[in-house]
């Protein structure tokens, strides 16, 4: 008595990696939730940057729009390594929003954030035309300042053609102007969501043209304190490090999830070109401590 009835996802398209302008996507949460209702797909994970402040908007387009709802955030944290870390991002799926290492995990990561940003911006000025201002003007109000919108604000300056030319040349983390930002232990925040009831899910764990990944031994590290799947199906992965993870995902017992990491006309990728199998939804339903919003 008490249990979940087991929701029934076999006929949904279901995207478990999108972000709206509450962070550093394009659209707002309800036309994120469109956006996917067009494309056909019937389940949608919104998991900004850092921050839950699109749930509430998102929650209010499901029945308008008939998209389920996964509410979600994107980690960004840090795993430990000899050499000063590497970035990993932790999706944290159907957590309490109001858990307190939750919220101080993220507050402190915004924070750091936009003083990051400024610095950025300082360094840009002295070979770009770019300001803070112009910067501030690529934001959407509430929105904590990130790369995505110094690059569109390079983008309206004519420095480069889009998002993707920026974080491939003058903001990849190997350019002068890049600066690091706080981001917690990637073990840490996989207890952290898990104390707050949530399923953690690594983003994008090959993803090696956004800078270094995590071995091996650091997955199974993670997988051993608790961490319950990984993002295999993602456009920055190629068909040989999908095979592998497939393979690491059987060996430590994890999840496999696949998502289209939307984010509007921010990035080229488009809502549902990766997707989750039903099971694997319906594993992390019953996990989760909040339950999937349906129309």
């Amino acid at each position: 008595m008490g249990e979940r009835p087991p929701p029934l996802y076999t006929w949904r398209v279901i995207d478990l990696h999108t972000h709206s302008r509450a962070s550093d996507g394009t659209e707002t949460p309800r036309e994120l939730l469109a956006a996917a209702a067009a494309a056909g797909v019937r389940v949608v994970a919104l998991t900004d940057h850092d921050t839950t402040a699109g749930w509430a908007e998102a929650a209010e387009a499901v029945a308008a729009t008939g998209v389920a709802l996964v509410r979600g955030i994107e980690l960004s944290t840090r795993a430990a390594t000899p050499d000063g870390g590497i970035s990993v991002h932790l999706l944290a799926y159907l957590p309490d929003p109001a858990h307190p290492d939750l919220v101080a995990a993220m507050d402190r990561t915004r924070d750091d954030r936009v003083a990051r940003a400024r610095r950025m911006v300082d360094l840009l000025a002295q070979d770009h035309p770019l300001t803070w201002d112009d910067v501030l003007a690529q934001t959407a109000d509430g929105a904590t300042v990130g790369r995505p919108h110094l690059a569109d604000a390079l983008v309206a300056a004519g420095v480069v053609a889009d998002r993707d030319e920026a974080f491939a040349t003058i903001l990849h983390p190997g350019a002068r102007y890049y600066v690091p930002h706080y981001a917690p232990d990637t073990v840490d925040a996989v207890r952290a969501v898990l104390a707050a009831g949530g399923v953690p899910v690594m983003a994008h764990p090959r993803a090696g043209r956004r800078g270094r990944v995590v071995t091996d031994d650091t997955i199974a590290e993670l997988a051993a304190a608790g961490m319950a799947g990984l993002e295999v199906d993602h456009r920055d992965h190629d068909d040989v490090e999908r095979s592998a993870l497939r393979g690491l995902a059987t060996d430590l017992g994890l999840l496999v999830t696949g998502s289209s990491d939307y984010h509007g006309t921010g990035k080229l990728n488009r809502i549902g070109e990766r997707t989750t199998a039903p099971e694997v939804l319906d594993a992390i339903a019953a996990r989760g401590l909040l339950e999937v919003l349906h129309p």
